[in-house]
Protein backbone atom coordinates (compact mmCIF):
# COMPACT_ATOMS: atom_id res chain seq x y z
CA UNK A 1 0.00 0.00 0.00
CA UNK A 2 1.41 3.40 -0.94
CA UNK A 3 2.08 6.01 1.71
CA UNK A 4 -0.64 8.27 0.27
CA UNK A 5 -3.22 5.53 0.74
CA UNK A 6 -2.10 5.00 4.32
CA UNK A 7 -2.24 8.71 5.17
CA UNK A 8 -5.47 9.44 3.30
CA UNK A 9 -7.31 9.45 6.64
CA UNK A 10 -5.90 12.95 7.24
CA UNK A 11 -7.75 14.14 4.15
CA UNK A 12 -10.84 12.32 5.42
CA UNK A 13 -10.68 14.08 8.79
CA UNK A 14 -10.38 17.47 7.08
CA UNK A 15 -13.28 16.63 4.75
CA UNK A 16 -15.53 15.56 7.64
CA UNK A 17 -14.76 18.74 9.58
CA UNK A 18 -15.50 20.80 6.46
CA UNK A 19 -18.87 19.05 6.06
CA UNK A 20 -19.76 19.77 9.69
CA UNK A 21 -18.74 23.42 9.36
CA UNK A 22 -20.71 23.76 6.11
CA UNK A 23 -23.84 22.50 7.90
CA UNK A 24 -23.27 24.79 10.89
CA UNK A 25 -26.06 27.01 12.18
CA UNK A 26 -23.49 29.77 12.64
CA UNK A 27 -20.26 29.37 10.70
CA UNK A 28 -18.73 32.40 12.37
CA UNK A 29 -19.44 30.98 15.82
CA UNK A 30 -17.22 27.91 15.54
CA UNK A 31 -15.09 26.98 18.58
CA UNK A 32 -11.57 28.39 18.73
CA UNK A 33 -8.78 26.87 16.68
CA UNK A 34 -6.85 25.88 19.81
CA UNK A 35 -9.87 24.05 21.26
CA UNK A 36 -10.51 22.29 17.93
CA UNK A 37 -6.88 21.23 17.66
CA UNK A 38 -7.02 20.00 21.25
CA UNK A 39 -10.15 17.91 20.59
CA UNK A 40 -8.57 16.38 17.48
CA UNK A 41 -5.33 15.72 19.35
CA UNK A 42 -7.21 14.09 22.23
CA UNK A 43 -8.96 11.77 19.81
CA UNK A 44 -5.67 10.87 18.15
CA UNK A 45 -3.91 10.30 21.48
CA UNK A 46 -6.73 8.07 22.72
CA UNK A 47 -6.67 6.03 19.51
CA UNK A 48 -2.88 5.74 19.57
CA UNK A 49 -2.68 4.88 23.27
CA UNK A 50 -5.45 2.30 23.26
CA UNK A 51 -4.52 0.50 20.06
CA UNK A 52 -0.71 0.81 19.97
CA UNK A 53 0.37 0.77 23.63
CA UNK A 54 0.42 -2.92 24.65
CA UNK A 55 -0.10 -2.31 28.39
CA UNK A 56 -3.21 -0.19 27.82
CA UNK A 57 -4.58 -2.56 25.19
CA UNK A 58 -4.08 -5.47 27.59
CA UNK A 59 -6.20 -3.66 30.17
CA UNK A 60 -8.93 -2.92 27.62
CA UNK A 61 -8.98 -6.49 26.34
CA UNK A 62 -9.44 -7.86 29.84
CA UNK A 63 -13.08 -7.09 29.12
CA UNK A 64 -13.03 -9.99 26.64
CA UNK A 65 -12.61 -12.40 29.53
CA UNK A 66 -15.48 -10.80 31.42
CA UNK A 67 -17.72 -10.96 28.38
CA UNK A 68 -16.77 -14.60 27.82
CA UNK A 69 -17.81 -15.36 31.40
CA UNK A 70 -21.14 -13.52 30.96
CA UNK A 71 -21.68 -15.33 27.66
CA UNK A 72 -21.10 -18.75 29.27
CA UNK A 73 -23.43 -17.88 32.12
CA UNK A 74 -26.10 -16.63 29.70
CA UNK A 75 -25.78 -19.79 27.64
CA UNK A 76 -26.50 -21.84 30.78
CA UNK A 77 -29.73 -19.92 31.25
CA UNK A 78 -30.78 -19.93 27.61
CA UNK A 79 -30.00 -23.63 27.13
CA UNK A 80 -32.08 -24.47 30.21
CA UNK A 81 -35.00 -22.42 28.90
CA UNK A 82 -34.78 -23.16 25.15
CA UNK A 83 -32.97 -26.50 25.07
CA UNK A 84 -30.75 -27.15 22.06
CA UNK A 85 -32.14 -24.02 20.38
CA UNK A 86 -30.51 -22.03 23.19
CA UNK A 87 -27.17 -23.85 23.02
CA UNK A 88 -27.77 -27.14 24.85
CA UNK A 89 -26.37 -30.36 23.30
CA UNK A 90 -28.22 -31.41 20.16
CA UNK A 91 -30.56 -34.40 20.53
CA UNK A 92 -29.53 -35.63 17.07
CA UNK A 93 -26.35 -36.06 15.03
CA UNK A 94 -25.39 -33.52 12.41
CA UNK A 95 -24.25 -34.42 8.94
CA UNK A 96 -20.50 -34.60 8.55
CA UNK A 97 -19.01 -31.15 8.01
CA UNK A 98 -22.13 -29.31 9.25
CA UNK A 99 -21.65 -26.93 12.19
CA UNK A 100 -24.19 -26.72 15.04
CA UNK A 101 -26.85 -24.11 14.23
CA UNK A 102 -26.39 -20.61 15.66
CA UNK A 103 -29.83 -19.19 16.48
CA UNK A 104 -29.38 -15.49 17.18
CA UNK A 105 -32.68 -14.97 19.03
CA UNK A 106 -32.01 -17.79 21.51
CA UNK A 107 -28.21 -17.92 21.80
CA UNK A 108 -26.92 -14.34 21.37
CA UNK A 109 -29.72 -11.87 22.10
CA UNK A 110 -30.32 -13.17 25.68
CA UNK A 111 -26.99 -11.45 26.47
CA UNK A 112 -28.90 -8.17 26.26
CA UNK A 113 -31.24 -9.24 29.07
CA UNK A 114 -28.46 -10.53 31.34
CA UNK A 115 -26.23 -7.50 30.85
CA UNK A 116 -29.13 -5.11 31.38
CA UNK A 117 -29.80 -6.75 34.75
CA UNK A 118 -26.10 -6.60 35.66
CA UNK A 119 -25.88 -2.94 34.63
CA UNK A 120 -28.88 -2.04 36.82
CA UNK A 121 -27.32 -3.90 39.76
CA UNK A 122 -23.95 -2.19 39.27
CA UNK A 123 -25.71 1.18 39.04
CA UNK A 124 -27.54 0.50 42.32
CA UNK A 125 -24.28 -0.50 43.98
CA UNK A 126 -22.63 2.71 42.74
CA UNK A 127 -20.02 1.09 40.50
CA UNK A 128 -21.43 2.45 37.23
CA UNK A 129 -22.18 5.83 38.81
CA UNK A 130 -18.53 6.06 39.88
CA UNK A 131 -17.34 5.22 36.35
CA UNK A 132 -19.81 7.67 34.76
CA UNK A 133 -18.74 10.49 37.07
CA UNK A 134 -15.08 9.67 36.45
CA UNK A 135 -15.49 9.95 32.68
CA UNK A 136 -17.53 13.11 33.17
CA UNK A 137 -14.67 14.65 35.13
CA UNK A 138 -12.15 13.73 32.44
CA UNK A 139 -14.26 15.32 29.70
CA UNK A 140 -14.82 18.47 31.74
CA UNK A 141 -11.11 18.87 32.55
CA UNK A 142 -9.77 17.98 29.10
CA UNK A 143 -12.32 19.70 26.82
CA UNK A 144 -13.89 22.23 29.15
CA UNK A 145 -17.46 21.03 28.60
CA UNK A 146 -20.16 21.80 31.13
CA UNK A 147 -21.00 19.41 33.92
CA UNK A 148 -24.23 18.19 32.32
CA UNK A 149 -22.54 17.47 28.97
CA UNK A 150 -19.68 15.65 30.68
CA UNK A 151 -22.15 13.62 32.72
CA UNK A 152 -24.05 12.70 29.56
CA UNK A 153 -20.84 11.65 27.81
CA UNK A 154 -19.91 9.38 30.70
CA UNK A 155 -23.40 7.88 30.85
CA UNK A 156 -23.46 7.06 27.13
CA UNK A 157 -20.53 4.67 27.57
CA UNK A 158 -22.69 2.41 29.70
CA UNK A 159 -26.34 3.29 29.11
CA UNK A 160 -28.44 3.22 25.95
CA UNK A 161 -30.06 5.99 23.92
CA UNK A 162 -33.16 5.77 26.13
CA UNK A 163 -31.51 5.28 29.53
CA UNK A 164 -28.68 7.84 29.27
CA UNK A 165 -30.99 10.90 29.06
CA UNK A 166 -32.47 9.82 32.40
CA UNK A 167 -29.15 10.66 34.07
CA UNK A 168 -29.44 14.33 33.03
CA UNK A 169 -33.24 14.63 32.96
CA UNK A 170 -33.22 17.25 35.72
CA UNK A 171 -31.23 19.63 33.49
CA UNK A 172 -33.05 19.43 30.15
CA UNK A 173 -35.28 22.40 30.92
CA UNK A 174 -32.39 24.79 31.57
CA UNK A 175 -29.55 23.57 29.36
CA UNK A 176 -28.71 25.71 26.33
CA UNK A 177 -29.51 24.70 22.75
CA UNK A 178 -25.83 23.95 22.14
CA UNK A 179 -25.67 21.72 25.21
CA UNK A 180 -28.86 19.92 24.19
CA UNK A 181 -27.32 19.17 20.81
CA UNK A 182 -24.08 17.97 22.39
CA UNK A 183 -26.05 15.56 24.58
CA UNK A 184 -27.90 14.25 21.51
CA UNK A 185 -24.73 13.81 19.42
CA UNK A 186 -22.96 12.01 22.27
CA UNK A 187 -25.88 9.57 22.38
CA UNK A 188 -25.67 9.01 18.61
CA UNK A 189 -21.89 8.49 18.52
CA UNK A 190 -21.50 5.72 21.10
CA UNK A 191 -23.00 2.36 22.02
CA UNK A 192 -24.15 1.18 25.44
CA UNK A 193 -22.69 -1.72 27.38
CA UNK A 194 -25.48 -4.18 26.62
CA UNK A 195 -25.40 -3.45 22.89
CA UNK A 196 -21.59 -3.48 22.94
CA UNK A 197 -21.57 -7.06 24.15
CA UNK A 198 -24.17 -8.04 21.56
CA UNK A 199 -22.18 -6.52 18.70
CA UNK A 200 -18.86 -7.90 19.92
CA UNK A 201 -20.33 -11.40 20.20
CA UNK A 202 -21.63 -11.10 16.64
CA UNK A 203 -18.13 -10.14 15.40
CA UNK A 204 -16.09 -12.56 17.52
CA UNK A 205 -15.27 -14.78 14.52
CA UNK A 206 -14.49 -11.80 12.28
CA UNK A 207 -12.61 -9.30 14.48
CA UNK A 208 -10.03 -10.35 17.06
CA UNK A 209 -10.62 -8.86 20.54
CA UNK A 210 -13.92 -7.40 19.37
CA UNK A 211 -14.96 -6.31 22.87
CA UNK A 212 -11.81 -4.26 23.32
CA UNK A 213 -12.30 -2.58 19.95
CA UNK A 214 -15.93 -1.73 20.77
CA UNK A 215 -14.92 -0.15 24.08
CA UNK A 216 -12.13 1.87 22.50
CA UNK A 217 -14.41 2.96 19.65
CA UNK A 218 -16.87 4.62 22.01
CA UNK A 219 -14.04 6.25 24.01
CA UNK A 220 -12.32 7.64 20.91
CA UNK A 221 -15.64 8.92 19.56
CA UNK A 222 -16.38 11.11 22.60
CA UNK A 223 -14.02 14.00 21.62
CA UNK A 224 -15.12 13.74 17.98
CA UNK A 225 -18.80 13.95 18.96
CA UNK A 226 -18.20 17.10 21.00
CA UNK A 227 -16.08 18.68 18.26
CA UNK A 228 -18.69 18.04 15.54
CA UNK A 229 -21.54 19.14 17.82
CA UNK A 230 -19.81 22.45 18.57
CA UNK A 231 -19.11 23.01 14.88
CA UNK A 232 -22.70 22.37 13.80
CA UNK A 233 -24.48 24.11 16.71
CA UNK A 234 -21.84 26.39 18.25
CA UNK A 235 -24.22 28.35 20.46
CA UNK A 236 -23.98 32.07 21.19
CA UNK A 237 -21.98 34.14 23.65
CA UNK A 238 -25.16 34.51 25.71
CA UNK A 239 -25.36 30.76 26.35
CA UNK A 240 -24.62 29.89 29.97
CA UNK A 241 -23.10 26.49 30.54
CA UNK A 242 -25.23 24.28 32.71
CA UNK A 243 -23.12 23.03 35.58
CA UNK A 244 -23.91 20.47 38.20
CA UNK A 245 -22.19 18.83 41.05
CA UNK A 246 -23.91 15.55 40.10
CA UNK A 247 -25.35 15.28 43.60
CA UNK A 248 -28.81 14.39 42.38
CA UNK A 249 -27.52 11.99 39.77
CA UNK A 250 -25.36 10.07 42.23
CA UNK A 251 -28.51 9.15 44.11
CA UNK A 252 -30.19 8.27 40.82
CA UNK A 253 -32.90 10.15 39.03
CA UNK A 254 -36.37 8.62 38.74
CA UNK A 255 -36.07 5.77 36.26
CA UNK A 256 -32.55 4.92 37.47
CA UNK A 257 -33.40 4.60 41.16
CA UNK A 258 -33.74 1.17 42.67
CA UNK A 259 -35.05 0.28 46.12
CA UNK A 260 -32.82 -2.76 46.59
CA UNK A 261 -30.50 -5.11 44.74
CA UNK A 262 -33.40 -7.44 43.96
CA UNK A 263 -35.40 -4.47 42.64
CA UNK A 264 -32.47 -3.48 40.42
CA UNK A 265 -32.18 -7.02 39.02
CA UNK A 266 -35.91 -7.26 38.32
CA UNK A 267 -36.22 -3.82 36.71
CA UNK A 268 -33.00 -4.31 34.77
CA UNK A 269 -34.29 -7.64 33.51
CA UNK A 270 -37.56 -6.08 32.40
CA UNK A 271 -35.71 -3.28 30.61
CA UNK A 272 -33.47 -5.85 28.95
CA UNK A 273 -36.49 -7.86 27.89
CA UNK A 274 -37.96 -4.81 26.17
CA UNK A 275 -34.65 -4.25 24.35
CA UNK A 276 -34.47 -7.95 23.48
CA UNK A 277 -37.91 -7.85 21.86
CA UNK A 278 -37.17 -4.51 20.19
CA UNK A 279 -33.98 -5.85 18.59
CA UNK A 280 -35.82 -8.94 17.29
CA UNK A 281 -38.64 -6.81 15.89
CA UNK A 282 -36.27 -4.31 14.25
CA UNK A 283 -34.18 -7.05 12.62
CA UNK A 284 -37.26 -8.82 11.24
CA UNK A 285 -38.73 -5.58 9.86
CA UNK A 286 -35.44 -4.28 8.46
CA UNK A 287 -34.65 -7.53 6.66
CA UNK A 288 -38.20 -7.68 5.32
CA UNK A 289 -38.07 -4.09 4.04
CA UNK A 290 -34.67 -4.66 2.45
CA UNK A 291 -35.99 -7.80 0.75
CA UNK A 292 -39.06 -5.96 -0.54
CA UNK A 293 -36.91 -3.10 -1.81
CA UNK A 294 -34.53 -5.50 -3.54
CA UNK A 295 -37.46 -7.28 -5.20
CA UNK A 296 -38.73 -3.95 -6.54
CA UNK A 297 -35.25 -2.93 -7.70
CA UNK A 298 -34.86 -6.29 -9.44
CA UNK A 299 -37.62 -5.23 -11.82
CA UNK A 300 -35.41 -2.42 -13.12
CA UNK A 301 -32.89 -2.95 -15.92
CA UNK A 302 -29.57 -4.44 -14.85
CA UNK A 303 -26.82 -2.02 -13.86
CA UNK A 304 -23.67 -3.95 -14.68
CA UNK A 305 -23.54 -7.73 -14.40
CA UNK A 306 -25.33 -7.91 -11.05
CA UNK A 307 -28.94 -6.99 -10.24
CA UNK A 308 -29.58 -3.65 -8.58
CA UNK A 309 -29.91 -3.99 -4.79
CA UNK A 310 -30.19 -1.63 -1.84
CA UNK A 311 -26.75 -2.66 -0.66
CA UNK A 312 -25.21 -1.81 -4.05
CA UNK A 313 -26.86 1.62 -3.93
CA UNK A 314 -25.52 2.19 -0.41
CA UNK A 315 -22.11 1.11 -1.64
CA UNK A 316 -22.12 3.68 -4.43
CA UNK A 317 -23.29 6.48 -2.12
CA UNK A 318 -20.94 5.83 0.81
CA UNK A 319 -17.92 4.42 -1.06
CA UNK A 320 -16.27 7.88 -1.49
CA UNK A 321 -16.63 8.56 2.24
CA UNK A 322 -15.05 5.21 3.18
CA UNK A 323 -12.26 5.81 0.66
CA UNK A 324 -11.62 9.22 2.19
CA UNK A 325 -11.18 7.80 5.72
CA UNK A 326 -8.60 5.26 4.55
CA UNK A 327 -10.27 2.29 2.84
CA UNK A 328 -8.63 1.27 -0.48
CA UNK A 329 -10.91 1.93 -3.45
CA UNK A 330 -11.08 -1.79 -4.29
CA UNK A 331 -12.74 -2.36 -0.91
CA UNK A 332 -14.64 0.94 -0.69
CA UNK A 333 -17.90 -0.28 -2.22
CA UNK A 334 -18.21 -3.18 0.24
CA UNK A 335 -17.37 -0.79 3.07
CA UNK A 336 -19.86 1.76 1.77
CA UNK A 337 -22.56 -0.91 1.68
CA UNK A 338 -22.29 -1.76 5.37
CA UNK A 339 -21.85 1.91 6.31
CA UNK A 340 -25.04 2.76 4.44
CA UNK A 341 -26.86 -0.07 6.19
CA UNK A 342 -25.70 1.32 9.53
CA UNK A 343 -26.62 4.93 8.82
CA UNK A 344 -30.00 4.31 7.20
CA UNK A 345 -31.24 1.07 8.73
CA UNK A 346 -29.50 -0.25 11.84
CA UNK A 347 -25.92 -0.72 13.05
CA UNK A 348 -26.58 -4.27 14.30
CA UNK A 349 -27.82 -5.29 10.87
CA UNK A 350 -24.64 -3.71 9.47
CA UNK A 351 -22.49 -5.78 11.84
CA UNK A 352 -24.43 -8.90 10.85
CA UNK A 353 -23.66 -8.09 7.20
CA UNK A 354 -20.00 -7.45 8.07
CA UNK A 355 -19.73 -10.80 9.84
CA UNK A 356 -21.33 -12.55 6.84
CA UNK A 357 -18.96 -11.10 4.22
CA UNK A 358 -16.58 -13.60 2.61
CA UNK A 359 -13.19 -13.88 4.26
CA UNK A 360 -10.70 -11.60 2.55
CA UNK A 361 -13.26 -8.94 1.59
CA UNK A 362 -11.28 -6.47 3.72
CA UNK A 363 -7.61 -6.27 4.58
CA UNK A 364 -6.99 -6.34 8.38
CA UNK A 365 -6.50 -2.56 8.56
CA UNK A 366 -9.62 -1.89 6.49
CA UNK A 367 -11.62 -4.26 8.69
CA UNK A 368 -10.68 -2.23 11.76
CA UNK A 369 -11.58 1.06 10.07
CA UNK A 370 -15.00 -0.29 9.13
CA UNK A 371 -15.59 -1.80 12.59
CA UNK A 372 -14.88 1.54 14.29
CA UNK A 373 -16.82 3.61 11.76
CA UNK A 374 -19.93 1.49 12.36
CA UNK A 375 -19.70 1.76 16.15
CA UNK A 376 -22.53 4.18 16.97
CA UNK A 377 -26.31 4.23 17.01
CA UNK A 378 -26.75 7.08 14.52
CA UNK A 379 -29.53 5.66 12.36
CA UNK A 380 -32.96 6.96 11.45
CA UNK A 381 -34.79 4.84 14.02
CA UNK A 382 -32.54 6.15 16.80
CA UNK A 383 -33.43 9.72 15.83
CA UNK A 384 -37.08 9.06 16.58
CA UNK A 385 -36.23 7.15 19.76
CA UNK A 386 -33.97 9.90 21.11
CA UNK A 387 -36.34 12.75 20.24
CA UNK A 388 -39.31 10.95 21.80
CA UNK A 389 -37.30 10.20 24.95
CA UNK A 390 -36.23 13.83 25.40
CA UNK A 391 -39.74 15.03 24.55
CA UNK A 392 -41.20 12.75 27.23
CA UNK A 393 -38.69 13.83 29.87
CA UNK A 394 -39.01 17.53 29.01
CA UNK A 395 -42.12 18.30 26.91
CA UNK A 396 -41.22 21.98 26.54
CA UNK A 397 -38.05 21.00 24.58
CA UNK A 398 -39.76 18.43 22.35
CA UNK A 399 -40.00 20.70 19.29
CA UNK A 400 -36.42 21.88 19.67
CA UNK A 401 -35.14 18.31 20.04
CA UNK A 402 -37.14 17.29 16.97
CA UNK A 403 -35.56 20.13 15.00
CA UNK A 404 -32.10 18.93 16.02
CA UNK A 405 -32.83 15.25 15.38
CA UNK A 406 -31.55 14.91 11.83
CA UNK A 407 -28.59 17.17 12.60
CA UNK A 408 -27.63 14.79 15.43
CA UNK A 409 -27.90 11.85 12.99
CA UNK A 410 -25.49 13.53 10.58
CA UNK A 411 -23.15 14.55 13.39
CA UNK A 412 -23.14 11.07 14.91
CA UNK A 413 -22.15 9.46 11.62
CA UNK A 414 -19.44 12.06 11.03
CA UNK A 415 -18.04 11.43 14.53
CA UNK A 416 -17.79 7.65 14.11
CA UNK A 417 -16.32 8.10 10.62
CA UNK A 418 -13.64 10.32 12.20
CA UNK A 419 -12.91 7.54 14.68
CA UNK A 420 -12.51 5.11 11.80
CA UNK A 421 -10.11 7.53 10.11
CA UNK A 422 -8.00 7.85 13.25
CA UNK A 423 -7.83 4.07 13.68
CA UNK A 424 -6.65 3.79 10.10
CA UNK A 425 -3.91 6.33 10.80
CA UNK A 426 -2.65 4.76 14.04
CA UNK A 427 -2.60 1.23 12.55
CA UNK A 428 -0.35 2.16 9.63
CA UNK A 429 2.27 -0.53 9.21
CA UNK A 430 0.16 -3.25 10.79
Amino acid sequence: MELFDQLRGIFGLALLLLIAWTLSEDRSGRPGWIWMAGALALQGVLALAIVRVPYIWDIVTLANEGVAAIERATLDGSSYMFGYLGGAPLPFELKEGVDPPLIIAFQILPLVIVFSALAALLWHWGVLRWLVNGLSLLLRKSLGVSGVVGLSGGANMFLGVVESPLVVRAYFARMSRAELFQVMVLAMSTISGAILILYATTLRETVDDAVGHMISASLVSLPAALLIAKLMVPGTPDDVATDTDNSDDERGEPGLRYESSIDAIVKGTMDGMQLFLAVIAVIIVVFALVSLTDQILALLPLVGEQPLTLKRIFGWIFAPLMWAIGIPWAEAQAAGGVMGTKAILNEYVAYLELAALPEGTFAPRSLLIVTYALCGVANLASVGLLVSTIGTLCPERRAEAAGLGMKSWIAGNIATAMTGAWIGLVTIGR
